[in-house]
């Protein structure tokens, strides 16, 4: 995951040396900057994260954030760059509810596979409208900054009384609580329980990776959730989507 705004595209750079050989293994992301995207300068915009990338394809393009070009012609451009095969699928990122609703309005909006947005045990705010908004259509939440920029967005959670001690009984570190969290599954219309949540948290070395995959092997208990509650509670009324 990267986007053409991270070091001004050396990012991008970076991810491409590391894909070398190993393409084919990895689900890429990259995002576009709102004044790129537009009917034609989403393209040259894309084609240039590609180049930059060392590959042909994306598998997922977003919108940064709701800016000031027409969502038409990014749409139209997503369009175009899709059946060019230079991206699988595209998706935005900072989109609250209102700005859903604008894009589901538009021709092709509902093709849209994706809503990125700011998501931790200390910032719930997208549970009280937009996550229901996005289930009852069954579109996927990616939640970034899971881990609170390791604390650093909400600087008492992860040495939270509480948190340390559900993290404890469980023998996981607090980290990988807050991932599997972030992730946990929820009850679906039939019953069934699911996952809907992708947390994208950043590693900075192979022993970070493989603590933060293990994540995916926790199940919480009832008890460890409740008490999270109780905690961390979710906003009441709706909120400004939080944004970093």
């Amino acid at each position: 995951h990267t986007a053409e705004m991270y070091a001004d595209g050396e990012a991008e750079a970076v991810v491409g040396e590391a894909l070398v050989g190993r393409r084919d293994a990895a689900f890429l992301v990259s995002k576009v900057y709102p004044w790129n995207a537009g009917r034609d300068s989403a393209i040259a915009a894309c084609e240039a994260s590609l180049e930059r990338l060392g590959t042909d394809h994306l598998d997922l393009y977003l919108l940064h954030w709701p800016g000031d070009i027409p969502l038409e012609e990014t749409l139209e451009a997503f369009e175009r760059l899709r059946e060019a095969g230079k991206i699988r699928r595209f998706g935005v990122s900072n989109f609250d509810v209102d700005e859903m609703d604008a894009l589901h309005a538009l021709p092709g909006g509902k093709a849209s596979a994706v809503n990125q947005v700011l998501y931790h045990l200390g910032s719930r705010g997208i549970e009280h409208a937009l996550l229901p908004w996005q289930r009852a259509r069954g579109i996927p939440t990616m939640a970034y900054c899971p881990l609170a920029q390791a604390g650093q967005l909400r600087r008492e959670l992860l040495t939270h009384p509480t948190l340390l001690e559900v993290a404890s009984g469980l023998g996981i570190t607090p980290t990988q609580l807050l991932l599997a969290w972030a992730i946990r599954p929820v009850a679906g219309s039939g019953g069934e329980r699911r996952r809907d949540v992708i947390a994208i948290p950043k590693a900075t070395g192979l022993e970070h990776v493989e603590q933060n995959a293990r994540a995916l092997e926790i199940t919480l208990t009832d008890e460890a959730l409740a008490r999270l509650d109780e905690a961390f509670p979710a906003p009441g009324r709706k909120t400004p989507l939080d944004i970093v």
